[in-house]
């Protein structure tokens, strides 16, 4: 052991072990600790098989899951579907439609609850607001309006894309050759694309299933936009629901459950993933792509295409600008103003409340976004510099070295087996009170930063050991022979050839921190607002072109830094080669 000291990246490698433990281990451990108190133990009975069980899990699991085998199934209909389309066959505007389909994956999901509501909104819920169709003389019935299948519907919308991206990318490891030897042998296009094609994404489609299905039963803000209002609960919403009542004991039971059910799928889909890597498609020979020629049916399918990609791209986006001009809430017949963008106070206009580029609350919201996306985007990423660099340098014959990087690899993933809500409850059992000499960390910015950079940490190691992974330990050895310690090696040598992917991964975590919602719901306070809290707030409110203006934002900061991020990385996407 005193040897293995010896080497710096063994004490960086446990150090690191330690700081990730108290960001990730600890948080959830505190979380289930706290379930097993005698307050704790009450909540599990009350939870599981009490008088309210009903109402406060079986509904709520039930509700979760078939959320979530909705948005599965949806999302891999639609995204495989297009994938098929856009990597298969001669479809024209490829390059366009694979952005346009990138692009709801990059938005927050309550972006398009929010247009959902804009459009379909009826008078089931009081508070005389009304959605497009309804304020046009249309009857809108209340399960296109409200619950289950309007939150399946935009979960889906948003989902799809992942589905699409991975579903993609195994398509275009689909060497040509072994179609046309298939094809010579007598075969049809269904036989060969039975027993070709399908075998070759069956991985990456249920693995986007599962994903798709694990966020779906863990999301909050579509439930909470479209199911809340006419009480259709799921796991998060019902967790969230009692820890804001003051029921936090039972918060922290469904937020336990919670974990778990997601954790069971996610490890699902990694072993699924793990699973069939003999299909050699990727030779040392060159390859080559043939598209089939869709004929007569190339303007009617490149149609449906740009249709898909409008209404889930295009479309939401112009909804809720043009709904946040809005005189009247959802009556685009009352006419236009901008009111809500640049107004000033005014009693005879949204109860006197300023508009978003005049309002100190908001300003200030955008000032502490900015802020703390770009504060959890350089902590998660120099951890994910440092993460990366140990998993690659550490010595895998040596069983030590190995259990070490294992040890990483593991908890470094193990934040995206919890759902933001329930880690956002175990960060408050954990650092809602004193801890030591430490003070209560509940409302303070820093925990913000702590659990943000924790949440995204899978995203940071990821890009970490990307970027790191294609230095060569040859590269550090003069630096090492001179006498170069390792601090000196990592800011001259590693940081320098890693920026270009680093920089990439830090836009990555900026961005879903800017969106977030699950996370930080239960962590902010009045004293620190952010865009998406004031967001859902006002949603909740009824200020719906508050709410849709502040999104619109939300929605820009997104877009630009994603697109710099895919200019910057440079990602390779062999499907849209045109050979």
């Amino acid at each position: 052991m005193l040897s293995h000291l010896r080497r710096p990246v063994v004490v960086l490698a446990l150090v690191l072990l330690v700081l990730l433990s108290v960001l990730v281990v600890v948080p959830v451990a505190g979380l289930v600790s706290s379930t097993l108190r005698p307050d704790g133990l009450a909540a599990w009975g009350d939870v599981l098989t009490g008088r309210l069980a009903p109402a406060l899990l079986h509904e709520p699991l039930l509700n979760s899951l078939l959320v979530g085998a909705a948005t599965a199934a949806g999302s891999v209909l639609l995204g495989g579907a297009l994938a098929w389309v856009v990597v298969m066959t001669d479809i024209p505007f490829r390059r366009t439609v694979t952005f346009l389909a990138s692009v709801p994956f990059a938005l927050p999901s309550f972006a398009l609850a929010l247009a959902w509501e804009s459009v379909f909104r009826n008078e089931l819920v009081g508070s005389g607001r009304v959605g497009l169709l309804t304020d046009l003389g249309m009857t809108v019935p209340d399960w296109l309006a409200w619950g289950p299948l309007p939150v399946a519907a935009t979960l889906i919308a948003h989902y799809y894309s992942l589905s699409f991206m991975l579903t993609a990318a195994a398509l275009a490891t689909v060497n040509a050759e072994l179609v046309e030897a298939a094809e010579l042998t007598g075969a049809g296009r269904f036989r060969v694309a039975w027993s070709i094609a399908v075998p070759v994404v069956t991985p990456a489609v249920i693995s986007g299933a599962l994903l798709a299905f694990a966020e779906g039963i863990s999301n909050f803000a579509a439930p909470a936009v479209l199911g809340l209002p006419v009480r259709f609960h799921t796991l998060s919403t019902r967790a969230y629901g009692a820890i804001t009542t003051g029921q936090i004991e039972r918060g922290y039971v469904l937020s336990v459950i919670l974990v778990v059910v997601a954790a069971m799928v996610l490890l699902i889909s990694t072993r699924v993933a793990g699973r069939r890597r003999s299909f050699a498609t990727i030779t040392g020979k060159g390859g080559r792509r043939r598209r089939v020629r869709l004929g007569a049916a190339r303007i009617p399918v490149t149609v449906a295409v740009f249709a898909l990609v409008t209404v889930t791209t295009i479309g939401p986006g112009v909804l809720l600008v043009a709904s946040s001009l809005l005189r009247r809430t959802g009556s685009f017949t009352s006419g236009f103003t901008t009111h809500f963008w640049f107004g000033g106070s005014d009693p005879s206009m949204a109860q006197g409340v300023a508009g978003i580029l005049r309002n100190p609350q908001i300003i200030t919201a955008f000032g502490n976004t900015l802020a703390l996306g770009l504060a959890v985007a350089v902590v998660a990423t120099t951890l994910g510099l440092l993460i990366g660099y140990a998993t690659t340098r550490l010595n895998a014959a040596d069983p030590l070295e190995a259990n070490l990087n294992r040890g990483l690899s593991l908890l470094s993933y193990l934040p995206f087996l919890v759902p933001g809500v329930a880690l956002g409850a175990a960060f408050i059992a954990q650092f809602g009170r004193p801890i030591g000499p430490l003070p209560a960390l509940y409302g303070t910015f820093a925990l913000l930063v702590i659990a943000s950079a924790a949440a995204t940490l899978p995203f940071a190691s990821q890009a970490g050991r990307s970027a790191v992974g294609q230095i060569s330990p040859d590269v550090e050895e003069a630096a090492t022979i001179a006498g170069a310690g390792l601090l000196r090696r990592l800011s001259r040598i590693v940081l320098p050839l890693s920026a270009r992917g680093l920089f990439a991964g830090a836009v990555l975590v900026f961005v879903n921190v800017v969106r977030d919602l699950s996370l930080l719901v239960l962590l902010v306070t009045p004293a620190t607002p952010l865009l998406s809290i004031l967001t859902y707030r006002y949603a909740s409110e009824g200020f719906t072109q508050f709410a849709n203006a502040v999104t619109v934002v939300i929605v820009a900061i997104s877009l630009a830094a994603t697109l710099a991020a895919r200019r910057l990385e440079g990602a390779s996407q062999p499907w849209l080669e045109e050979r």
